[in-house]
């Protein structure tokens, strides 16, 4: 989930979903409430902690944390020297996790054949769309935050590339270098609301209605492959703050401007797809 969160338009929740620690995921994050910590006054830390599922938070974070440590100059590298090499087995991973949430759905109902297009569609667009001006009251942070972090745990998008799409990216980004806490906690706070409401949505959706929720993440996941797409045109860049966003549009290899490393692609696409199948088998055991 670290490394994913690392790759711009990639979503850990994908592949938290693919461990099969997706509902696990999201129902620990429910747990973090008022009753809990009822619990740690009346029965004590041991109570508490098994309550809140502390062990596989702490060690699913914890993952995360090294993992980001580790492989962000990586991942970085692979971006700017081999980025069609690193895409493609991006791209084989995401379309394999659609085959493997699919499949899940034990009931297609014509509702769910729906809001599996309508959130495709969805998807789609929201990887098309320019990156915003940048905005920087309170308010409008805390929104963003909130959003934000509803991206990262919902399979198929990325939450840092809906910051980006608000115009909070750059706020957020030189609030950390600056050290503004008052921006900081304004952000981590709607961060923190959103990502309470959203899990005790999703705990409700995956309780009641498992199939059409599975179907929506489906096509969130289908929607985003057109951001992770290998072969890009450039389309204009801007500048935000320190960072250059490119703004592309996906196009044939056949179109491509330069090598456009067909076989290296497909290889690295076979790679990341049979990575999801055997993530599978070891999950299951």
């Amino acid at each position: 989930m670290g490394i994913a969160e690392l790759v711009p338009g990639v979503s850990g929740g994908t592949i938290a979903f693919v461990a099969g620690i997706y509902e696990e995921f999201i129902t620990s994050i429910n747990n973090v409430n008022l009753s809990t910590f009822k619990t740690l006054r009346k029965e004590g830390f041991k109570a508490f902690w098994q309550h809140l599922n502390g062990n596989f938070l702490l060690a699913l974070f914890s993952g995360m944390l090294i993992s980001i440590i580790s492989f962000s100059k990586l991942i970085k590298w692979l971006l700017e020297f081999h980025p069609i090499v690193i895409w493609s087995f991006f791209f084989g991973l995401v379309l394999a996790s659609i085959l493997f949430v699919a499949k899940e759905i034990k009931k297609w109902t014509p509702l769910a054949i729906i809001l599996l297009l309508l959130s495709s569609v969805l998807a789609y667009y929201i990887t098309t769309l320019p990156p915003s001006t940048n905005a920087d009251s309170l308010p409008y942070l805390f929104m963003s935050g909130a959003i934000a972090i509803c991206a990262m745990i919902l399979p198929g998008i990325s939450g840092a590339f809906i910051l980006v799409l608000l115009g909070s990216y750059k706020t957020v980004i030189e609030a950390v270098d600056q050290r503004d806490f008052k921006i900081l906690v304004t952000v981590a706070l709607g961060c923190l609301v959103g990502l309470l409401s959203f899990a005790r949505l999703l705990k409700w959706m995956f309780s009641h209605h498992k199939s059409i929720t599975l179907a929506v993440l489906t096509g969130f996941i289908a929607g985003s492959l057109n951001k992770i797409w290998p072969w890009k045109q450039i389309i204009s860049t801007k500048q935000i703050g320190e960072k250059v966003i490119v703004i592309d549009e996906s196009i044939s290899p056949f179109a491509f401007d330069g090598d456009p490393q067909i076989t290296s692609a497909l290889l690295a696409a076979v790679i990341g797809f049979s990575l999801i199948f055997i993530l599978e088998k070891v999950a299951s055991k």
